[in-house]
């Protein structure tokens, strides 16, 4: 596995680097933010996750995360900060960190998130997802068709962020229930067909290349022109 670590505090980073390397890992190491930002664009298919301290001068850990998943990168990112709050703590999930490991941690703590993190799905989904003319951002919950914001409700929004995830692939009416309700309610309902024919008549302009198509019997699948 192949690790860059982007840390402007020399004998942590040493010491990671030299601790990390023990257990087998490949690692890097880029005392500066701005390089590190196009080292990880450049070479997006040759690092397998990067650590990143949050105080660096010039480029914050947060702020070189927000930059790089603005560029499509996927690769893993674990934030190392000296700040426990919730309210911070969330806003780096929100702006694309994998995880995060709070100073002062133990070394064998640090191992195991990397672990976690390396056992996720290689390819994870961007910060914003696009499919076609449709533009959504699951942190701030918006929606926009065509760049105009779109007003949907939390259940049409939670069904959109479904077929978001896997366009053009047929989702079941069991599999969008077990997502986006809760087990009180019985998959025959017609619940779900109001929700897409609101989600259709939402999403349509006339622009849009994006459209739900309805799988008779078996569900729907938001397809791309």
């Amino acid at each position: 596995m192949h690790l860059l670590i982007v840390e402007d505090e020399e004998k942590l980073a040493k010491a990671l680097k030299k601790g990390l390397e023990m257990r087998g890992y490949a690692v890097d190491w880029l005392p500066d933010s701005e390089k590190a930002r196009s080292r990880i664009i450049m070479y997006r298919n040759e690092y397998d996750l990067v650590l990143m301290d949050l105080m660096m001068p010039t480029l914050d850990g947060a702020a070189l995360t927000q930059a790089v998943r603005a560029e499509g990168v996927t690769t893993p990112i674990i934030i190392l900060t000296a700040r426990d709050e919730t309210e911070h703590k969330v806003d780096l999930l929100n702006k694309g960190a994998d995880d995060y490991i709070v100073k002062p941690f133990s070394f064998e703590e640090l191992i195991a998130r990397i672990n976690s993190v390396l056992r996720r799905p290689a390819e994870s989904k961007p910060v914003v997802l696009q499919v076609g003319a449709i533009e959504m951002d699951p942190a701030t919950r918006t929606v926009k068709v065509d760049k105009g914001e779109v007003d949907l409700t939390l259940k049409e929004f939670s069904l959109l962020e479904c077929f978001m995830r896997e366009p053009n692939v047929v989702l079941t009416r069991e599999k969008l229930f077990d997502h986006v309700w809760d087990f009180n309610l019985l998959s025959w309902s017609n619940v779900l067909d109001v929700h897409m024919k609101n989600l259709r008549k939402k999403l349509s302009t006339k622009h849009n290349d994006t459209y739900f198509e309805t799988v008779r019997g078996v569900g729907y699948k938001l397809v791309t022109a």
